[in-house]
């Protein structure tokens, strides 16, 4: 198997989790067959339709490669009729999430550099790539988006497109390091939320209760 052949089969992958991803919550949101199609659309196509526009490819993939969208809307049907079988759909979001995040990263990140992108600017496209469908997904179901929340989200595809610069640098592009950087994604993201790891938050004293402090308040 090729390396385009890998990173397309990745690509598609990424998609088609990500669309569940975005159909199962919509799903859990009681939307009807539109809106579960459509929010698995913009939870699958999302990401990658912002990151052609910001390296210029015009079409997008998802527009011009009739796979995408074909894998989109199947895996969004397929939620939609067989989600009576899928138990516990919370868990399942959070876990196609993670393994759509892992896999937008990596081919995200390799298409930035492919398109002489800097290493830098690659690593914040990989990483927006990879956040943008489930961003579209949490505001289309009234969900505060996972990537403002305190949990391990965004850092976790950040660490993976950083990788993934390293690899391209370094030369090793092939299938073998290419999985493990997802893996890498994958796994961080699912041990934050097995441990609860989650980024710090600014703290805010509660109100003072009774008379005013009269080293701090005064009448003007």
């Amino acid at each position: 198997m090729t390396t385009s052949t890998a990173l397309l089969l990745a690509d598609l992958t990424g998609v088609a989790v990500f669309a569940a991803s975005g159909a199962s919550a919509a799903v859990a949101k009681r939307l009807d067959l539109f809106g579960v199609a459509f929010v698995g659309f913009v939870a699958a196509l999302g990401g990658g339709i912002f990151r052609d526009l910001v390296i210029d490819e015009v079409p997008p993939l998802a527009f011009a490669d009739w796979r995408y969208a074909a894998t989109a809307a199947v895996t969004a049907l397929a939620v939609f009729w067989l989600h009576p079988q899928l138990a516990r759909l919370r868990t399942t979001v959070l876990v196609l999430d993670a393994a759509g995040l892992a896999l937008f990263t990596v081919t995200g990140t390799l298409k930035a550099l492919d398109a002489r992108v800097p290493a830098v600017g690659a690593c914040l496209i990989g990483m927006l790539t990879a956040i943008g469908g489930g961003l579209g997904r949490d505001l289309l179901t009234a969900e505060i988006p996972v990537v403002l929340r305190r949990e391990i989200y965004a850092v976790a595809a950040l660490v993976g497109s950083v990788t993934v610069a390293l690899l391209y640098v370094t030369g090793q592009t092939g299938p073998a390091p290419l999985t493990a950087a997802a893996v890498l994604v994958f796994g961080l993201r699912l041990i934050a939320l097995r441990r609860r790891w989650s980024a710090p938050v600014a703290t805010l004293r509660p109100p003072r209760t009774g008379g005013a402090d009269p080293r701090t308040d005064r009448e003007w």
